[in-house]
């Protein structure tokens, strides 16, 4: 039953249209969310403290060479493996060298955690073999790349709220972590919502039992499904229209919760064609 589940057979059509947002979004990354990477080919040596898997692979400290090979490479390897094509070669060279991307990123003391959906992503994409947008026919190895990743991206809400009680304890909810952060990089619709009593700590009541549930989505029919996804979206429009924090990687993975083959208008080729 397990194996049945991870390896539910999606349409292929699907998996070509998540290839083609994700790759497409770590151009977007590169040059849009996250283009302070690329200052640490100026930040001096000593700054760079590695992650563990950093120092278990004994990457080099980031310079002028290491960090704008990387971003180059990077960014014409995913442009073209959003067209779907060498699938596997052009897979696994994007997933290794944003990871090298993300540990030069997290290695100066600040790790996001809206990032593993998105990686969990792109080492399961070159997996899921041959897809071609609009094809109907369905894949046991596409369903586990879009499996894999909807699990990293619900595990990040989980566990979200796993540390948040570890390290805060209970004190967590009634605290002023969110007032903090709208005193911090609040918007005018945050001041207006932090002036009515009690709203706060309600919310952050919300987020706990939010972040505690989300499993649940596997567990129900799908039209509840899509109305789940929809709120997880809802609350992140809410996060960013209020504090200002985008998850945007976090947001490309979750679409592997969409029947984003309904969206796509690129004719499937013949089986001939595909072969």
């Amino acid at each position: 039953m397990i194996r049945r589940w991870l390896f539910e057979p999606v349409p292929r059509g699907r998996v070509a249209a998540f290839r083609t947002v994700i790759y497409l979004f770590v151009a977007l990354d590169l040059v849009i969310f996250t283009p302070w990477v690329r200052s640490h080919a100026n930040t001096p040596g000593d700054l760079y403290e590695p992650l563990l898997i950093g120092r278990l692979l004994h990457l080099p400290t980031p310079g002028p060479l290491l960090v704008w090979g990387v971003f180059w490479s990077l960014l014409a390897l995913s442009l073209a493996a959003a067209t779907g094509r060498a699938p596997r070669a052009l897979g696994w060279a994007v997933f290794l060298l944003y990871f090298e991307w993300m540990i030069i990123a997290m290695s100066y003391g600040k790790v996001d955690h809206d990032r593993i959906g998105l990686l969990v992503a792109l080492a399961a994409l070159p997996t899921a073999g041959l897809a071609r947008h609009g094809d109907q026919s369905r894949t046991e190895a596409g369903g586990w790349a879009l499996r894999v990743t909807q699990i990293a991206v619900i595990c990040t809400y989980f566990l979200a709220a796993l540390a948040k009680l570890r390290f805060g304890g209970l004190d967590w909810l009634t605290s002023s972590v969110l007032a903090q952060a709208i005193i911090r990089r609040g918007t005018d619709l945050a001041d207006a919502i932090a002036v009515v009593p009690g709203l706060l700590i309600l919310a952050q009541f919300g987020i706990i039992a939010f972040e505690l549930l989300s499993p649940l989505v596997f567990f129900v029919p799908q039209r509840w499904r899509t109305a789940i996804v929809s709120f997880f979206y809802t609350f992140h429009i809410v996060t960013f229209s209020t504090i200002t924090i985008s998850f945007a990687p976090h947001l490309a993975a979750m679409t592997s919760f969409l029947p984003l083959e309904k969206i796509s208008f690129v004719r499937a080729r013949s089986p001939q064609k595909q072969q």
